[in-house]
């Protein structure tokens, strides 16, 4: 099978790992890539959000399977552009992926839906952010409708911060704020039939012990040993099953990966947020643990057979990855700083690097790596990546050192009424 993998960053790099490590995939084209991917496949040049010249580059290269990384290009329709091309793609139409691009859209698929969620404002003026504000209280949610890169949303005590967040959107969805820990869940489906893969939790704020700003993720752990014995199942049942339900009516069927943000509180899982696609870095640690090939599975749902596969197998222990942002980030980034030890290190994720022509590697965004681990225990997986983490330099590094610490420690508690 010849893979085309459109996309960048971290999670890309994952994806990418895992389909070279698939040995039905005999040829893997990265678009653009990045560094570390150009160790696993070829490097093509190609505008990401442009359909036409994704479709293109496809039909040029042969693919037999195009697997869409980030939201943009499946917002902007890229994977509409390769579908009519006769080409397999893994990623949601453009009217599907509004799922992610609006997320009034998406609180109006859950409340068609009856998905549990928290309940929400949508505001295109200040009159209506401050009465929405005014409405729920602290602490504030106030989220950018549209794509943001995992950067969109405030969380906050503080109600100036949250009024200046909204006036600089042009359209915000105000949300009461759900209390409990979170989990990401992704599922693999074909518009129809739908499959969990592990859960996993990530860390948005840039500082230990969730200080400071929200990022686009800081680090992961899967899996989750606090989470109740039947999340998945009670997800399944009560989100994915009804919102797919619901897009098929719709006549905008869903199939690629359904990224479920929830809250598991004391009136059982709600959703946070839909995306439209994995999530990164929680794509890291659960590709990591993943026995199943992944290109059939992907393969599959491009082509409306998910059904037919067998069930997934995982790999027993666990996984834990450590992101390391540049100088600056998430407010900036610091970019051409160069990096050293990280070149060929197996568990060592690339995201925002680059080469100079000098053949150095330099940072190139503001998230730079994610150092990734497996182990037997938590405790291992986390020794493990924090080590890879303390052999990769760069002017300014930053990195959270708590990631799955609490629950390496059993400090992860659910609220009773959850299960």
């Amino acid at each position: 099978m010849r893979v085309l993998l459109i996309g960048t960053g971290g999670r890309e790099h994952a994806i990418a790992a895992a389909l070279a490590a698939d040995p039905a995939v005999t040829t893997l084209i990265c678009a653009p890539g990045n560094p570390g991917m150009a160790a696993l496949g070829e490097l093509a040049e190609v505008d990401p959000l442009d359909p036409a010249a994704v479709a293109a580059l496809a039909v040029d290269s042969g693919a037999d399977l195009v697997v869409v990384g980030p939201e943009a290009p499946l917002v902007a329709g890229v994977s509409d552009a390769v579908r009519a091309k006769g080409i397999p793609c893994f990623g949601p139409s453009q009217a599907a992926a509004a799922l992610e691009g609006s997320k009034a859209f998406a609180k109006d698929v859950m409340s068609a839906a009856g998905v549990p969620t928290a309940r929400s404002f949508v505001c295109t003026s200040p009159e209506e952010l401050e009465a929405a504000l005014d409405a729920f209280g602290p602490p504030y949610v106030v989220k950018d409708d549209g794509l943001a890169a995992g950067k969109g949303v405030v969380v906050t005590e503080d109600r100036d911060d949250a009024l200046a967040h909204g006036a600089a959107c042009e359209r915000v969805v105000v949300e009461e704020y759900l209390a409990g820990p979170e989990v990401s869940l992704f599922v693999v489906t074909d518009g129809t039939a739908a499959v969990p893969l592990q859960p996993a939790q990530d860390f948005k704020r840039i500082h230990d012990g969730d200080a400071g700003p929200n990022t686009g993720g800081m680090g992961a752990y899967s899996p989750l040993p606090w989470a109740p014995a039947d999340l998945v199942d009670r997800v399944m049942a009560e989100v994915v099953q009804p919102t797919l339900a619901e897009m098929r009516h719709r006549g905008t069927p869903f199939a690629g990966v359904l990224y479920v943000g929830l809250a598991l509180t004391t009136d059982g899982p709600k959703v946070i947020e839909f995306n439209c696609r994995f999530g990164d870095p929680e794509t890291q640690v659960v590709l990591a643990r993943l026995e199943t090939p992944l290109a059939g599975v992907l393969h599959a749902a491009a082509i409306g057979r998910l059904a037919e596969d067998p069930p997934l197998a995982w790999r027993s222990g666990a996984a834990v990855c450590v992101v390391m942002a540049s100088a600056g980030y998430p407010e900036s980034s610091s970019k051409g700083d160069v990096i050293t030890g990280a070149d060929g290190v197996p568990g060592v994720i690339h995201a925002g690097t680059a080469r100079r022509p000098d053949g150095a590697l330099v940072t190139n965004g503001g998230r730079v790596l994610t150092c990734t681990a497996l182990g037997e225990t938590l405790d291992d997986a986390r020794r493990t990546a924090y080590q890879l983490v303390h052999g990769v330099q760069f002017e300014g590094a930053q990195f959270r050192t708590d990631i799955a610490l609490a629950a390496a420690e059993n400090r992860v508690s659910v609220p009773v009424h959850a299960t």
